[in-house]
């Protein structure tokens, strides 16, 4: 059963993957409004950007279940 500090390194991990996504996502608009003012073919960078969106949403989502973990581990104080 995970404890409540390793769940906290864990979301403190998943904020940096996501802050990390987030830049590598922004990069690769930038570069796709790039190859596009160049003429040249976005096709596969285009399909970069869809899985970098997903994998950003995966961690979303797994962020969400690590606080989930967090919530029961330490529930509020009534």
């Amino acid at each position: 059963m995970p404890d409540l500090q390793q769940e906290r390194e864990h979301l403190a991990q998943a904020d940096e993957h996501i802050a990390e996504g987030r830049r590598r996502v922004t990069d690769q608009v930038a570069l796709i409004a790039r190859l596009a003012q160049e003429e040249q073919d976005t096709t596969e960078a285009w399909r970069l950007l869809v899985t970098l969106e997903e994998t950003l949403d995966e961690w979303r989502e797994h962020r969400q279940v690590i606080l989930g973990s967090i919530a029961r581990l330490d529930p509020p104080a009534r």
